[in-house]
C-alpha cells in the first residue's frame, strides 16, 4: 500500500508540475471577477507571507487583514454566510490552523459590513514545485473574492511529507495513509457492481432490435423473469449491506466528530478604517482611459493631534504608492505594487483639526493588465478601497472610500 501511496504522489506531483509550467494557471480566475465585486466587497491589506522557500513538510504562516466595504453592491448578497480559504493549484499544501482574529476558526462566520478583521492561516508544503497561492472568501451565493497572490517554492522528496494527527482515542495516525486501503475498497466494489450490471443488459442486442421488438408489440420479452429477481435482489440486499456496513463502522469508531456545519459569530477589531479620526468624502472621481489614472476629488479632514499625508490606495489588490511618503510599506518583489503611482496634488501635511480638499491620482498599466479598467462597463460602475495616511511618527490612518466612476476618453 505504501509504494501506491507513493506512486499517487509522485503522479499528482507531476501532474501538477506540468500544469503550473503553463501561465494559464498562474492565476486563480481573480481578474474573471467583475472589478465592482472586486473593490466594493471584501478590502485586503497587510498580507504577508512568513517564508518563500519552504522544504516538504515546512510551515508557512500567512497573516493578513481585511475590511468588509460599507458600499457593498446591492447585487452582491450581503457575507451572512463566509469562508476564508486558500487557493493553490492542486494539493500542494495542507492546511493545518486558521484564525480570526485571534480564535481558532472551523467553520463559516458572518460579517459585518464596515468591521475589521485580521487573520492567520498555517499551511504545510506537501508536494515540491513553484506555486502562486492566495487567500481567498467564499461568500456564500455570490462565489469567491480573491486575496493578493504570492509565489512560494517546495523542494524536497514528496514521499517524505507526512501528516500525523492524535486521534480521541489516543492513536496517532497519518493521514496521508490512514483508511486508504479501506477507500481503494469501497471504490472497486461498487464499480464493479456498477459494471456487472450494466454488462448484464448490454450483454443483449441493443437499440435497432429492442426498437423492432417493441414495434412487434413484443416488450415482455425485453425484460425476463430473471432480470427481475435480480433486481429485486439487489434492491433488496444493497440497502442491507449499506446499513450493515454502516453499523460495523459506528461500533469500531464509536468516538467520531461530524463536519462542522455550526455559524460562527466573530466581532470585528477596533476599526483601524474609519475610526473617525481621519474622515475622507470623494467628491468625485474619474477614471483616465487613456493615461490608465484614476483620479479622485476628496474633502479629508483631519482630527487626530498629528500632520498627516496620503500615503497608498489600495483597490481589487492594486496599491499605489505614494513615494514622497516613506512611511508607506512598498513590498518591491510584489507585482501589484505601483511604487511610484500615486500623486497628490497638495504634497503639504494636512494640520490637525484642517480641512482640506484634494486631487489623488492613481495612475499605472496596472489597472489593464488586472482587467479593473472595465469597471466603468460594469452596470455598477462605483470605486471602492481604501486610503492610507501617515503622520510624522509612522501611525498608520485608514479611511474606506467608495465613490461613482465617470470615464474619460481623451
Amino acid at each position: 500500500m505504501l509504494k501506491i501511496k507513493k506512486l499517487i504522489a509522485v503522479t499528482l506531483w507531476a501532474v501538477t508540475c506540468l500544469l503550473a509550467s503553463q501561465s494559464s494557471v498562474y492565476a486563480h480566475g481573480e481578474k474573471a471577477l467583475e472589478p465592482f465585486i472586486r473593490m466594493r466587497t471584501i478590502q485586503w491589506y497587510d498580507v504577508r507571507w512568513s517564508q518563500e522557500q519552504l522544504k516538504i513538510n515546512d510551515e508557512v504562516v500567512i497573516t493578513g487583514k481585511f475590511h468588509v466595504a460599507e458600499d457593498w453592491p446591492r447585487s452582491v448578497p450581503k457575507p451572512d454566510a463566509t469562508y476564508l480559504n486558500v487557493s493553490t493549484p492542486g494539493p500542494v499544501f495542507i492546511r493545518t490552523e486558521r484564525y480570526l482574529n485571534g480564535q481558532p476558526w472551523v467553520s463559516s462566520t458572518a460579517l459585518k459590513l464596515g468591521g475589521d478583521y485580521d487573520f492567520k492561516i498555517v499551511l504545510k508544503a506537501r508536494l515540491p514545485g513553484r506555486f502562486h497561492i492566495h487567500p481567498f472568501f467564499n461568500l456564500h451565493d455570490a462565489g469567491s473574492v480573491m486575496g493578493p497572490g504570492h509565489w512560494l517554492e517546495i523542494s524536497g522528496d514528496p514521499a517524505a511529507f507526512s501528516n500525523p494527527v492524535k486521534t480521541l482515542s489516543g492513536d496517532v495516525v497519518d493521514m496521508e495513509s490512514y483508511g486508504f486501503a479501506n477507500a481503494v475498497s469501497w471504490h472497486v466494489f461498487w464499480m464493479v457492481l456498477g459494471a456487472t450490471w450494466l454488462l448484464w443488459w448490454v450483454r443483449r442486442p441493443l437499440f435497432i432490435p429492442r426498437y423492432k421488438m417493441l414495434q412487434a408489440g413484443d416488450e415482455s420479452a425485453l425484460i425476463t423473469s430473471l432480470d427481475k429477481t435480480i433486481a429485486k435482489a439487489i434492491l433488496v440486499v444493497v440497502p442491507l449491506f449499506v446499513f450493515g456496513a454502516y453499523a460495523v463502522t459506528d461500533s469500531q469508531y464509536p468516538n467520531a466528530i461530524p463536519l462542522q456545519a455550526a455559524l460562527d459569530q466573530i466581532e470585528p477589531l477596533t476599526p483601524e478604517v474609519n475610526n473617525g479620526l481621519i474622515q475622507v468624502k470623494v467628491k468625485r472621481s474619474e477614471y483616465h482611459v487613456p493615461g490608465r489614472a484614476m483620479v479622485m476629488t476628496a474633502q479629508i479632514h483631519n482630527l487626530s493631534d498629528q500632520p498627516v499625508r496620503v500615503g497608498e490606495f489600495a483597490s481589487g489588490n492594486l496599491r499605489f504608492i505614494n513615494s514622497t511618503v516613506g512611511m508607506a510599506y512598498q513590498d518591491h518583489g510584489d507585482p501589484l505594487v505601483a511604487q511610484t503611482g500615486l500623486k497628490v496634488d497638495s504634497p503639504e501635511p494636512i494640520q490637525p483639526g484642517e480641512t482640506r480638499t484634494v486631487q489623488i491620482e492613481a495612475a499605472d498599466a496596472l489597472w489593464e493588465t488586472e482587467q479593473l479598467d472595465g469597471l466603468f462597463r460594469d452596470a455598477d460602475s462605483r470605486l471602492g478601497g481604501l486610503l492610507f495616511l501617515y503622520d510624522a511618527t509612522g501611525k498608520r490612518y485608514a479611511a474606506s472610500v467608495a465613490t461613482a466612476v465617470i470615464p474619460q476618453f481623451n
